[in-house]
Protein backbone atom coordinates (compact mmCIF):
# COMPACT_ATOMS: atom_id res chain seq x y z
CA UNK A 1 0.00 0.00 0.00
CA UNK A 2 1.00 3.70 -0.61
CA UNK A 3 -0.09 5.92 2.13
CA UNK A 4 0.05 9.82 1.30
CA UNK A 5 -0.12 11.97 3.90
CA UNK A 6 1.48 15.45 5.45
CA UNK A 7 2.55 16.78 8.60
CA UNK A 8 0.02 19.34 10.64
CA UNK A 9 -2.92 17.31 8.71
CA UNK A 10 -5.62 14.75 10.43
CA UNK A 11 -3.44 12.09 8.09
CA UNK A 12 -1.82 11.29 11.53
CA UNK A 13 -4.67 9.50 12.42
CA UNK A 14 -4.11 6.96 9.61
CA UNK A 15 -0.74 7.07 9.68
CA UNK A 16 -0.76 6.25 13.68
CA UNK A 17 -3.65 3.30 12.57
CA UNK A 18 -1.22 1.99 9.79
CA UNK A 19 1.57 1.55 12.58
CA UNK A 20 -0.69 -0.06 15.58
CA UNK A 21 -1.57 -2.65 12.70
CA UNK A 22 1.83 -3.33 11.86
CA UNK A 23 0.74 -3.15 8.23
CA UNK A 24 3.08 -3.08 5.56
CA UNK A 25 3.11 0.22 3.73
CA UNK A 26 4.99 2.85 2.02
CA UNK A 27 4.24 6.74 3.21
CA UNK A 28 5.23 8.94 1.25
CA UNK A 29 4.76 12.86 2.50
CA UNK A 30 2.86 15.62 0.07
CA UNK A 31 4.45 19.42 0.61
CA UNK A 32 1.64 21.57 0.74
CA UNK A 33 4.18 24.49 0.84
CA UNK A 34 5.15 23.14 -2.62
CA UNK A 35 1.58 22.82 -3.46
CA UNK A 36 2.18 19.40 -4.22
CA UNK A 37 -1.42 18.74 -3.30
CA UNK A 38 -2.50 20.22 -6.38
CA UNK A 39 -0.03 18.60 -9.26
CA UNK A 40 -1.48 16.87 -12.05
CA UNK A 41 -0.32 13.63 -10.38
CA UNK A 42 -1.33 14.10 -6.67
CA UNK A 43 -4.98 15.10 -8.34
CA UNK A 44 -4.77 11.84 -10.44
CA UNK A 45 -4.72 9.99 -6.63
CA UNK A 46 -6.79 12.45 -5.31
CA UNK A 47 -9.13 15.48 -6.96
CA UNK A 48 -10.01 17.02 -3.80
CA UNK A 49 -6.16 17.35 -3.25
CA UNK A 50 -6.10 16.88 0.16
CA UNK A 51 -4.61 13.75 2.37
CA UNK A 52 -4.79 11.15 3.79
CA UNK A 53 -5.11 8.70 0.67
CA UNK A 54 -3.81 4.82 0.83
CA UNK A 55 -3.46 3.25 -2.40
CA UNK A 56 -4.35 -0.42 -1.88
CA UNK A 57 -4.60 -3.64 -3.97
CA UNK A 58 -8.66 -2.75 -4.79
CA UNK A 59 -7.98 1.45 -5.56
CA UNK A 60 -7.34 4.34 -3.67
CA UNK A 61 -9.73 5.45 -0.55
CA UNK A 62 -9.65 8.69 0.82
CA UNK A 63 -10.92 10.35 3.93
CA UNK A 64 -9.84 9.59 7.73
CA UNK A 65 -12.81 8.17 8.35
CA UNK A 66 -13.08 5.85 5.80
CA UNK A 67 -9.30 4.68 5.85
CA UNK A 68 -10.16 3.54 9.24
CA UNK A 69 -13.17 2.15 8.57
CA UNK A 70 -11.17 0.04 5.54
CA UNK A 71 -8.44 -0.93 7.88
CA UNK A 72 -10.98 -2.41 10.61
CA UNK A 73 -12.76 -4.25 8.36
CA UNK A 74 -9.62 -5.93 6.57
CA UNK A 75 -8.34 -7.17 9.43
CA UNK A 76 -7.07 -10.37 9.32
CA UNK A 77 -9.14 -11.82 12.74
CA UNK A 78 -11.76 -10.30 14.90
CA UNK A 79 -9.01 -10.19 17.39
CA UNK A 80 -6.43 -7.97 14.90
CA UNK A 81 -9.92 -5.60 14.84
CA UNK A 82 -10.73 -5.15 18.29
CA UNK A 83 -7.27 -4.96 18.78
CA UNK A 84 -6.57 -1.27 17.80
CA UNK A 85 -11.02 -0.51 16.67
CA UNK A 86 -12.69 -1.25 19.69
CA UNK A 87 -14.93 -4.49 19.79
CA UNK A 88 -16.82 -5.13 16.64
CA UNK A 89 -20.81 -5.18 17.56
CA UNK A 90 -23.31 -3.17 15.69
CA UNK A 91 -23.44 -0.86 18.53
CA UNK A 92 -19.80 0.03 19.68
CA UNK A 93 -19.57 0.52 15.53
CA UNK A 94 -22.17 3.02 15.26
CA UNK A 95 -20.56 4.66 18.68
CA UNK A 96 -16.81 4.75 17.29
CA UNK A 97 -18.20 6.06 14.15
CA UNK A 98 -20.71 8.67 15.30
CA UNK A 99 -18.21 9.93 16.69
CA UNK A 100 -15.49 9.97 14.30
CA UNK A 101 -18.22 11.55 12.18
CA UNK A 102 -18.46 14.16 14.35
CA UNK A 103 -14.97 15.39 14.20
CA UNK A 104 -14.62 14.80 10.63
CA UNK A 105 -17.82 16.86 9.78
CA UNK A 106 -18.31 19.33 12.76
CA UNK A 107 -15.02 19.60 14.48
CA UNK A 108 -13.05 19.77 11.89
CA UNK A 109 -14.27 22.14 9.83
CA UNK A 110 -14.78 24.78 13.13
CA UNK A 111 -10.78 24.39 12.91
CA UNK A 112 -10.69 24.49 9.30
CA UNK A 113 -12.78 28.52 10.19
CA UNK A 114 -9.52 30.04 11.19
CA UNK A 115 -6.84 28.40 9.17
CA UNK A 116 -8.95 27.60 5.42
CA UNK A 117 -11.86 30.32 5.42
CA UNK A 118 -11.36 30.87 2.13
CA UNK A 119 -12.79 27.75 1.39
CA UNK A 120 -16.53 29.13 2.49
CA UNK A 121 -15.88 32.95 1.74
CA UNK A 122 -14.02 34.97 -0.36
CA UNK A 123 -14.94 38.58 1.37
CA UNK A 124 -12.38 39.26 4.22
CA UNK A 125 -14.63 40.78 6.59
CA UNK A 126 -16.84 36.89 6.48
CA UNK A 127 -13.72 35.34 6.68
CA UNK A 128 -12.71 37.64 9.83
CA UNK A 129 -16.32 36.89 10.84
CA UNK A 130 -15.60 32.80 10.75
CA UNK A 131 -12.08 33.20 12.81
CA UNK A 132 -13.79 35.04 15.73
CA UNK A 133 -15.74 32.03 16.25
CA UNK A 134 -13.12 29.50 16.09
CA UNK A 135 -12.14 29.83 19.90
CA UNK A 136 -15.98 29.71 21.35
CA UNK A 137 -17.12 27.14 18.81
CA UNK A 138 -13.91 24.57 19.73
CA UNK A 139 -14.42 25.18 23.74
CA UNK A 140 -18.21 24.39 22.68
CA UNK A 141 -17.47 21.11 21.02
CA UNK A 142 -14.92 19.83 23.80
CA UNK A 143 -16.96 20.45 26.51
CA UNK A 144 -19.28 18.19 24.83
CA UNK A 145 -16.73 16.07 24.79
CA UNK A 146 -15.18 16.02 28.16
CA UNK A 147 -18.86 16.28 29.70
CA UNK A 148 -20.79 13.68 27.30
CA UNK A 149 -18.92 11.84 24.92
CA UNK A 150 -15.63 10.21 27.05
CA UNK A 151 -16.46 7.55 29.18
CA UNK A 152 -12.94 6.84 30.05
CA UNK A 153 -10.20 5.22 30.81
CA UNK A 154 -10.30 5.22 27.05
CA UNK A 155 -12.80 7.58 24.94
CA UNK A 156 -15.50 4.96 24.84
CA UNK A 157 -14.51 3.17 27.42
CA UNK A 158 -12.24 0.15 28.63
CA UNK A 159 -11.29 -0.88 25.11
CA UNK A 160 -9.11 1.24 22.94
CA UNK A 161 -10.77 2.38 19.58
CA UNK A 162 -10.20 4.52 16.57
CA UNK A 163 -11.93 7.55 18.10
CA UNK A 164 -8.91 7.32 20.51
CA UNK A 165 -7.00 8.78 17.28
CA UNK A 166 -9.13 11.03 16.13
CA UNK A 167 -9.62 12.60 19.11
CA UNK A 168 -5.51 13.04 19.84
CA UNK A 169 -4.78 14.16 16.70
CA UNK A 170 -7.42 17.10 16.63
CA UNK A 171 -6.55 17.94 20.32
CA UNK A 172 -3.39 18.53 19.04
CA UNK A 173 -4.78 21.63 17.39
CA UNK A 174 -6.62 23.09 19.91
CA UNK A 175 -3.24 25.69 20.81
CA UNK A 176 -3.34 26.61 17.65
CA UNK A 177 -6.58 27.40 17.72
CA UNK A 178 -6.28 29.90 20.91
CA UNK A 179 -8.12 27.04 22.81
CA UNK A 180 -6.25 25.56 25.97
CA UNK A 181 -6.73 22.01 26.58
CA UNK A 182 -6.11 22.01 30.47
CA UNK A 183 -9.43 23.30 30.93
CA UNK A 184 -10.55 19.81 29.74
CA UNK A 185 -9.13 17.29 32.25
CA UNK A 186 -10.42 13.92 30.62
CA UNK A 187 -9.28 15.13 27.18
CA UNK A 188 -6.13 15.93 28.44
CA UNK A 189 -5.06 12.90 30.32
CA UNK A 190 -6.06 10.83 27.52
CA UNK A 191 -3.65 13.16 25.40
CA UNK A 192 -0.68 12.58 27.69
CA UNK A 193 -2.11 8.79 28.19
CA UNK A 194 -1.81 8.60 24.23
CA UNK A 195 1.94 10.27 23.93
CA UNK A 196 2.98 6.84 25.98
CA UNK A 197 1.84 4.44 23.19
CA UNK A 198 5.09 4.29 21.29
CA UNK A 199 3.60 4.62 17.69
CA UNK A 200 2.10 7.91 18.23
CA UNK A 201 5.06 8.93 20.17
CA UNK A 202 7.64 8.28 17.39
CA UNK A 203 5.34 9.63 14.67
CA UNK A 204 4.74 13.09 16.72
CA UNK A 205 8.56 13.72 17.51
CA UNK A 206 9.83 12.30 14.34
CA UNK A 207 7.23 13.36 11.41
CA UNK A 208 4.76 15.44 12.55
CA UNK A 209 6.69 17.52 14.97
Amino acid sequence: MKFYYAPGSISLVVHIALEMRGLDYRAIAVDFSRQQQRSEAFLAINPLGRVPALVTGDGVITEALAILNYLQNSAESATDATSLFGYKTPFSTAKIDSFNAFMASTVHVSHAHLWRAERWADCDIAQAAMADKVVQNMIAHYRLIEDHWFVGPWLHGEQFSSSDLYLFVISRWLKGDGVDMQQFEKVANHYQQMLQIKAVADLVDNIYA
